[in-house]
């Protein structure tokens, strides 16, 4: 595994126009599916990057937090805050169990050996791929479970999200959206920002625990280039939306499945 300071010496040959551009990119992608685009991110901060698997995920944590502060405002511009407000006991639901996996899933990432991390990170990004084909190739219905089931797996799915969010330093939207369209019957618009609403508690607690661990300080030692691939991204997330439907779904899922599949076998074979 590199020391923190290999990775500086490595970073250091990449300028802000690249690292802005590489998060552009990046946003371009998540804007073009309504997403932030984080999933693309963290194989890119490993792979081209030369972060270390924890590391990676810490600084993909701060910038989905500000790309989250960021689309919260305009998405309610969006979707009135009362009608969101209304909904609160979806995001309450989905919270009482997202908060404990943000907690348990970073508790869990800093005491994993490194090679272990990058192979949990590969098969949560084969997860992704899946629940973005799914997503958005399928016509989610709605479960109609007993309000009592429905409470039951809002809390167990909030707990799964909790802990692939905090692991992979994700907000979590691609799989908060689909839950609460499944579970809940919102409507997609709704439920994208219900997800932000549910996301940034979780990524607050998550980054609360990764405060406690020494792998934290990776954050104060690259600020400016968290930063500058945020605003990247949250850049690349504005031209990604005006692009939305510019690309049919049955070319651009395919192809951004892919992308994650191949990220995941490159993650996997980390060394």
């Amino acid at each position: 595994m590199r020391t923190d300071q290999n990775v500086a010496s490595l970073r250091s040959t990449h300028t802000a126009p690249m690292v802005f551009g590489a998060g552009a990119a990046i946003g371009v992608l998540g804007g073009m599916i309504g997403l932030g685009g984080a999933e693309f991110r963290l194989p890119l901060l490993i792979g081209l990057f030369g972060f270390a698997a924890l590391s990676a995920v810490i600084l993909n944590k701060a910038m989905s937090l500000v790309v989250v502060l960021v689309a919260l405002p305009a998405r309610l511009v969006a979707v009135p805050a009362a009608e969101v407000a209304a909904r609160w006991p979806v995001a309450v639901n989905l919270l009482a169990g997202s908060l404990l996996g943000a907690w348990a899933g970073a508790s869990w990432a800093v005491r994993m050996r490194s090679s272990t991390l990058y192979k949990v990170l590969a098969a949560l990004m084969v997860l992704m791929a899946l629940a973005l084909v799914v997503t958005h190739t399928t016509a989610l219905g709605t479960l109609d479970l007993p309000l009592w089931a429905q409470v039951s797996a809002g809390v167990v799915a909030g707990f799964g999200i909790g802990v692939v969010a905090a692991i992979m330093g994700v907000a979590g939207g691609e799989l908060l959206i689909p839950t609460i369209v499944l579970l809940f019957g919102e409507d997609i618009k709704t439920a994208g920002s219900l997800s932000l609403l549910v996301s940034l508690p979780t990524v607050l607690v998550a980054f609360a625990r990764y405060s406690r661990d020494g792998s934290f300080a990776v954050l104060g030692a690259n600020r400016r280039f968290t930063m500058v691939m945020a605003a990247g991204s949250i850049a690349g997330a504005v031209l990604g939306g005006l692009l939305l439907g510019a690309f049919p779904d049955v070319v651009l899922i395919p192809a951004l499945a892919v992308i994650l599949l191949v990220s995941a076998v490159k993650l996997a074979r980390h060394n």
